[in-house]
């Protein structure tokens, strides 16, 4: 006979051990408080102080005081339109000289350098090592009248075809819209050219071996491919140029003249020469309001948020 013998019962499973506490949960956020504490301070307050002074009332010698005035908006867009137009117009047409200046230099240093590509790159930055204000005033120099580059121009009859456009003044540059058109262009195209090398380095090389391999053409590769793979640097390019371009003045007080003026110059004039301080600060509403608006538009329309 065989005996069976009973298993022995199974000993109570030990309690799962606590989830250990989270280390350093607010690690994140105290990086972030300098960040933060520094927008509060010289971006946040300076933005509620001139909404403030945009609604008041007053003058330098008798003091400003809140009364809430706000006609000084609608005062302030009925007189000085034609520099919001002007501005617009020439920091769109700098902008769209920059992409079609810029993007196929990014493209050659994306695709095409090989080992010139640092050089390349440090050629385009180079503009930086020098001032705004030199870089500027050297384009005094180069559209000089009489230079070489104004004669080229005419002899090429470009310049007949900017007087008639009213860019420029028979074969005169120098303060006209051209000129400052050009300086723009010249200030604010390394801020095109550098997100759109980016963007194009990125683009996987493979996708143009197999546009290749189905026997597309290159224009044809360039517009179904490249393209659209570079739009997200082709957007942050252009507002990168456009809006700083919008509110410049040194451009157009060192290379323009009176009929140039843009909207900076106002408010740079509205703040240290006539010391119309609520004026000044409501032009800069203004601005910064028409700036958003067309910003958010313009990336709605460009299908794209993944900006470089």
């Amino acid at each position: 006979m065989t005996t069976v013998t009973e298993a022995p019962p199974l000993a109570p499973a030990p309690p799962e051990p606590e989830p250990p506490r989270r280390r350093g949960r607010w690690t994140p956020y105290l990086l972030l408080l300098p960040g933060l504490l520094w927008l509060m301070v010289f971006f946040a307050l300076p933005v509620v102080y001139q909404a403030s002074t945009s609604v008041q009332t007053g003058s330098l010698e008798e003091g400003y005081q809140v009364t809430w005035h706000v006609a000084t908006y609608w005062e302030a867009l009925s007189e000085y339109w034609p520099q919001f137009g002007r501005s617009v117009l020439y920091a769109a047409s700098a902008t769209v000289l920059c992409l079609l200046l810029g993007y196929p230099l990014a493209y050659l240093i994306a695709f095409r350098a090989g080992r010139w590509r640092n050089l390349i790159m440090i050629l385009v930055i180079a503009p930086f090592f020098t001032s705004f204000l030199i870089r500027t005033l050297a384009w005094k120099t180069i559209l000089a009248d009489g230079g070489p580059v104004v004669g080229a121009l005419d002899a090429l009859h470009v310049l007949d075809v900017t007087a008639w456009l009213g860019w420029t003044a028979g074969d005169r540059v120098l303060a006209t819209p051209l000129a400052v058109v050009c300086g723009l262009t010249y200030n604010f195209l390394p801020f095109m050219i550098l997100p759109l090398y980016t963007s194009l380095e990125r683009i996987d090389p493979r996708l143009h071996e197999a546009a290749n391999d189905l026997y597309a053409r290159p224009s044809t590769t360039f517009r179904k491919v490249t393209f659209p793979l570079s739009m997200p640097g082709v957007v942050s390019g252009t507002l990168l140029t456009f809006i700083p371009a919008t509110g410049d003045y040194v451009n157009a007080d060192l290379l323009g003249s009176t009929d140039t003026r843009m909207v900076g110059n106002v408010i740079q004039s509205q703040f240290l020469r006539v010391l119309d301080y609520p004026t000044a600060a409501a032009l800069s509403f203004i601005l910064m309001a028409a700036i958003l608006i067309m910003v958010t538009l313009y990336i709605r329309k460009s299908g794209t948020e993944d900006l470089v």
